[in-house]
């Protein structure tokens, strides 16, 4: 599908890679990673013809349609279904000469034009649309209204709904858990797993990563590597090759250490809960992959506190929510909640349910309606949310935020401070104003961690936050001795962080009885039922009953024991189709097992010509079983949907 051979790319001056070769299959999902600069956008924008390779060769093959987000939403004044629609060109192009040939009264262009609707699946596109935008928390009302009244990160939502409308070929997908909920990350990850092309996937998400790709294309040192299985995957191939220098290895035993430290400590309580030991689990892991990060310019930790008050904090039938003009509208109601030293709480729940009017109020920062907010003698909070990165002074450095606030500090000592978080030399003495939203964010927990908190309120912490960012914060927060209350989307940060989950929902917080992956489920259990009752409501019939295509009533009860009955007669051709789909991933995979052979500079010395032409023949016999798998795919699901 596409294909890059000895390819390089410059911005400006600046070499982003070179001797880049290698090839994206149709049905690859590859996720595209390196450090912030690297040149990942830019590899989008090359395939999007946006760029084009300063040397080599970049080509793709005919007849791909590729989709990706807009970074930028108009402010229109057409409906947030119809824009979403608007992500499906062949069938808006299709409506627009429909509506033309209608008002010409061309008869034979309508029935060709209806036929070609008939063709793309078109009479279905608005239930499809509308799919899209539930699964990514919009409401059945939110459809109708207008693009230009959605906030920024709504509109997003929209722009991504919008390219995941279109019928592509090939995916490309930049960060696209940063403005989603948890519930939302789910949805998607289900979405993109049944999705029938291939995806370029750049992301920081961790969790999310592992569950969509199969390949990384690790972009480093000016090169690009492909890498088969997921990031966990990645990061374990990409450890064993960094272990071998030994003063690397050396600090990565460091952090493993200091991981051990924490396992220890949490043992003790691992029998408590579920989550309890999916966090054990998840941790062990962690402990295997460190060394994938060994090379990470970010290393810095929370200080000792000594004496920790306890109870920390406490919520007392408290009340809370906002103002307007008709009056108040309370959010949470009668919350009782109690924060001792140690607990790490990670709450759950769908976007407007009040986990972050929760933290709030938890920081003081929103005044309870009613009820009791009681805080320890020393308590010292410290509270990250998104609006502070914009509470920074753009002509201030970041040394002189801190001297700002801690006076007394030697310079060298802040300096050193800093350079746990990245900012190093001049960087440390530039104004904030041109810096981007992770520096920002990095500079905000600089700050939070300096000012030695022994409570931390975390609201989603990890936008714009790169992955070697992520790492050092979930290490750091490891040895935190205070309390942690966390609200993200990042769902590996959750399982390493948290120790218990509470979910807020109904105007209440009380613990989960689960583990992520039970949440999870329930979420879309809870979606599928609220899109369910939309849809009853939305049923304009007058009766319980609906005409069959005699015309005949019939009752629900008796059209559910006919759609059961075509389900069962449907099973054969599904049990093959399954079959089939099994039998493309066992070939798939030996196709990336040839590509990374083939890709071995030795395999064309003159002494391996024999094995070359081996793997040649193979390679030609899987590529040709590939393709007449995919054509048996395509033919049952046209079979299928027919049926």
């Amino acid at each position: 599908m596409l294909f890059f051979e000895n390819m390089a790319l410059r911005r400006g001056k600046k070499v982003l890679f070179e001797d880049a070769s290698f090839i994206i299959n149709p049905r690859d999902k590859v996720g595209v990673t390196g450090a912030n600069g690297t040149g990942k956008s830019s590899l989008f924008a090359l395939i999007r013809g946006e760029l084009e390779e300063d040397s080599g060769n970049f080509s793709m093959a005919g007849n791909v349609t590729i989709s990706s987000v807009r970074q930028e939403t108009p402010a229109v004044e057409t409906s947030a279904l119809e824009y979403v629609i608007e992500g499906d060109v062949e069938l808006v192009e299709i409506e627009s000469a429909l509506a033309k040939a209608e008002a010409e009264e061309d008869g034979n262009a309508i029935g060709k034009l209806h036929q070609q609707l008939d063709t793309i699946q078109g009479y279905a596109a608005r239930a499809r649309a509308g799919a899209l935008m539930h699964g990514l928390g919009f409401n059945a009302d939110q459809e109708q209204l207008p693009v230009s009244s959605f906030s920024g990160g709504w509109r997003m939502r929209l722009n991504l709904a919008q390219a995941l409308m279109c019928r592509s070929d090939l995916l490309l997908l930049d960060e696209p858990t940063n403005h989603l909920d948890f519930e939302a990350v789910v949805w998607l990850e289900k979405w993109l797993e049944s999705y029938q092309g291939a995806v370029l996937l750049i992301s920081h998400d961790r969790d999310f990563l592992d569950r969509v790709i199969d390949r990384v294309a690790h972009i480093e040192q000016q090169h690009i590597k492909l890498y088969s299985g997921n990031y966990s995957s990645f990061e374990l191939q990409r450890a064993e090759q960094l272990a071998q220098q030994q003063a690397n290895y050396e600090r990565q035993q460091k952090e493993i250490a200091h991981m051990q430290s924490y396992v220890d400590r949490f043992k003790a309580k691992a029998s408590k809960a579920k989550q309890a030991q999916s966090r054990v689990k998840a941790l062990e892991r962690m402990e295997k992959i460190s060394a994938a990060h060994v090379d990470s310019p970010f290393n810095f930790s929370f200080p000792e506190l000594g004496h920790v008050p306890s109870p920390l904090l406490q919520l007392k039938g408290a009340n809370a929510g906002y103002e307007t003009e008709e009056g108040q509208v309370t959010i949470l109601n009668k919350v009782g909640f109690t924060l001792l030293p140690n607990d790490r709480i990670g709450l759950l729940g769908k976007n407007g349910a009040g986990k972050s009017t929760l933290i709030k109020v938890l920081a003081g920062e929103l005044a309870i309606q009613a009820g009791e907010r009681v805080e320890a003698k020393h308590l010292n909070i410290g509270y990250f949310a998104q609006h502070q990165l914009e509470q920074l002074h753009p002509q201030m450095s970041p040394i002189q935020h801190l001297q700002r606030e801690y006076p007394d500090a030697t310079e060298q000592e802040l300096r050193n401070f800093l350079g746990g978080f990245d900012f190093n030399g001049d960087k440390a003495l530039e104004p904030v104003a041109p810096f981007s939203g992770g520096e920002k964010a990095r500079l905000v927990l600089a700050l939070l961690v300096y000012s030695k908190p022994n409570v931390l309120l975390l609201d989603e912490p990890t936008n714009h936050l790169d992955l070697e960012m992520r790492h050092a914060m979930n290490v750091a927060l490891q040895g935190f001795e205070g309390a942690v209350v966390l609200v993200s989307h990042d769902k590996h940060m959750l399982r390493i962080v948290t120790d218990d989950l509470y979910l807020v929902a109904d105007g209440g917080v009380k613990p989960f009885q689960g583990d992520l992956d039970d949440y999870a489920k329930w979420a879309l259990e809870q979606s599928t039922m609220e899109r369910r009752l939309n849809k009853e409501k939305a049923d304009d019939a007058p009766s319980d009953a609906q005409p069959d295509m005699s015309g005949k009533e019939i009752s629900r009860k008796e059209q559910r024991r006919i759609d059961a009955e075509k389900r069962k007669a449907l099973q054969p051709l599904k049990n093959k189709l399954r079959k089939v789909e099994q039998e493309m991933d066992k070939v798939q995979k030996r196709k990336e097992e040839l590509d990374e052979l083939m890709a071995e500079p030795s395999l064309y010395d003159d002494a391996n010509k024999g094995k070359l032409a081996e793997l040649s023949g193979e390679y030609g016999e899987v590529n040709q079983r590939l393709e007449t798998l995919e054509e048996d795919w395509l033919m049952l699901n046209e079979e299928l949907e027919g049926a």
